[in-house]
């Protein structure tokens, strides 16, 4: 069987961003429209900024009682988050995604540098997870002997 690619894979093949200057009550909104737990941050001239997820919406806005309607996602996203290309396989943004401690990762395309989308944790299948989960798992054990 094949290996999906996170491209094959996306639920959603548009581009949900906002401004840097979009507020974050803004951000919240177009997410619950999009129904997508994050939104990229992206200038008028199309370069990716940063991203918002829902984890940023907890620990940065409501943890810290900041105003969402004062605050702009400048403020509060994640700064040149890491991406992958569309050709990555599943498995390997999945084990990226654990190592690091992401839930989404911006999708853009290597050669041109055009933003594709949003490859969510929740795009891959079950059998995707566990074989990412179990070479993190390999991985951890042959660093721990290592030592």
């Amino acid at each position: 069987m094949n290996e999906r690619t996170v491209f094959q894979s996306m639920a959603q093949r548009h581009v949900v961003s906002v401004p840097p200057n979009a507020t974050v009550h803004h951000a919240a909104c177009v997410m619950t429209r999009e129904n997508c737990g994050s939104v990229l941050v992206i200038d008028t001239s199309n370069i990716l900024l940063g991203i918002v997820t829902e984890r940023d919406l907890m620990t940065r806005v409501l943890a810290k009682a900041v105003d969402p309607a004062i605050a702009t996602v400048a403020d509060i996203m994640t700064r040149n988050p890491d991406c992958i290309g569309p050709e990555t396989k599943v498995a390997d943004a999945v084990l990226m995604m654990i190592e690091r401690g992401y839930r989404h990762l911006p999708v853009v395309n290597t050669g041109s540098n055009k933003i594709l989308g949003v490859f969510s944790v929740r795009d891959a299948m079950p059998r995707e997870v566990q074989a990412a989960v179990s070479l993190a798992e390999f991985n951890e054990q042959v660093n721990d002997a290592k030592g």
